[in-house]
């Protein structure tokens, strides 16, 4: 089989974040202490980001946890643009004041993708679990302010879900170039407290349809992008294009993952270290990238499917954590012979009178320092 060429490398700098969602992406089960003592180094990092760029990719976004809790990120991004990768910071904005944004302007930052949690400040900061709204704001200004381009990012809920129109003012307001309206993916501490953030059917449709109006009347001002909610579609979504494919993620402690939440879902497998092993070697030869790449390895009903090399079976994540099973067919397919589990799923949210009020989340208690 012919191993593709990655074009995108996300680093996960640190676990380390001031905020508290109960969404987040870091690994439900995570021993702080070790967190940040087995962080990759800057001089690892130097040297990843040199791989990255010797394999083929050519884009790289710095994210976490947070990563301006890495007091070493400017010279990351420089190393970054030494290698000619077009640099990209993933952010709470938590951390970023002005001499900060001056020394990620200089060493040639290309983008930032801000967070939010709502347009509303008490909304937004009960979600974070941190007095944060009003900081956001700010750091908005000081990316606006350096001339760097700004994205905005809202993770959607049930909790969030029906301020859609507000959240996309927000946008406006903030002269964003780019707005991701990205409906919460069940992984990590998002599955676990899924009971609490899935949106309902009437939410769903009526906040599609918002994005749709939205994204015709910005057009040319502002890019929207709407990510669908999975359990909400009768069709999977390919696995960042195919699971080693074009993207490779790389953790605070150096594991290299075809998928950022792989490790946490998939525990069986193996899943190869920078310190041990060269990023190329990795990238081609691991078990862990080889083990979903292509078509080879599906089970009917997707080695059947005339959609095999458009979706490549769905999420692998996802059919681990539905199915117990990594390999299975990802369960929103209405192919799948686990679909009923969602549709299972989808029915006890749907049909509940009480829905709106049910806000028991377990928020990630990490509570890490925010700069080295």
């Amino acid at each position: 089989m012919t191993v593709p060429r990655p074009y995108a490398l996300l680093a996960e700098l640190t676990y380390r974040c001031p905020l508290h969602c109960p969404y987040c992406s870091n690994p439900v089960v995570l021993k702080s202490a070790t967190a940040v003592t087995a962080e990759l180094t800057t001089d690892e990092w130097r040297r990843v980001i040199r791989e990255a760029a010797a394999l083929g990719v050519l884009q790289i976004g710095f994210s976490g946890g947070e990563p301006l809790a890495r007091r070493d990120l400017a010279d990351l991004v420089h190393a970054a643009r030494e290698a000619n990768l077009y640099t990209n910071l993933i952010t709470s904005g938590i951390g970023l004041d002005d001499d900060r944004m001056r020394a990620l302007r200089d060493a040639g930052l290309d983008s930032v993708q801000l967070s939010f949690q709502s347009d509303d400040t008490d909304l937004a900061d009960e979600i974070a679990g941190a007095r944060a709204h009003e900081r956001k704001l700010n750091a908005a200004a000081k990316i606006r302010a350096a001339g760097i381009p700004l994205s905005l990012n809202f993770v959607i809920h049930r909790r969030n879900i029906d301020r859609l129109p507000q959240m996309i003012g927000l946008a406006e307001m903030l002269r964003a170039e780019r707005v991701e309206l990205a409906n919460a993916q069940f992984y990590g501490w998002a599955f676990l407290n899924r009971a609490a953030l899935l949106p309902t059917r009437e939410q769903v449709v009526s906040a599609r349809e918002i994005a749709t109006t939205a994204k015709a009347r910005l057009a040319g001002k502002i890019d929207i992008f709407y990510v669908l909610p999975d359990y909400y579609e009768s069709r999977p979504k390919p696995c960042l294009n195919g699971w080693g494919q074009r993207y490779l993620t790389v953790n605070p402690v150096g594991d290299v993952l075809p998928c950022p939440t792989a490790s946490s879902a998939i525990p069986d497998l193996h899943f190869e270290n920078v310190r041990a092993r060269a990023l190329d070697w990795i990238w081609r030869e691991s078990e862990s990238f080889n083990r979903f790449r292509g078509t080879e390895w599906m089970p009917e009903p997707c080695q059947s499917c005339p959609q095999k090399e458009i979706d490549f079976g769905g999420c692998r994540c996802q059919a681990a954590l539905f199915t117990g099973n990594a390999a299975n067919t990802d369960p929103v397919c209405t192919l799948s012979p686990n679909r009923a589990g969602v549709d299972a799923v989808l029915g006890d949210l749907n049909s509940s009178s009480d829905h709106a009020c049910d806000w028991t989340c377990r928020m990630n208690p990490m509570k890490l320092p925010v700069s080295q």
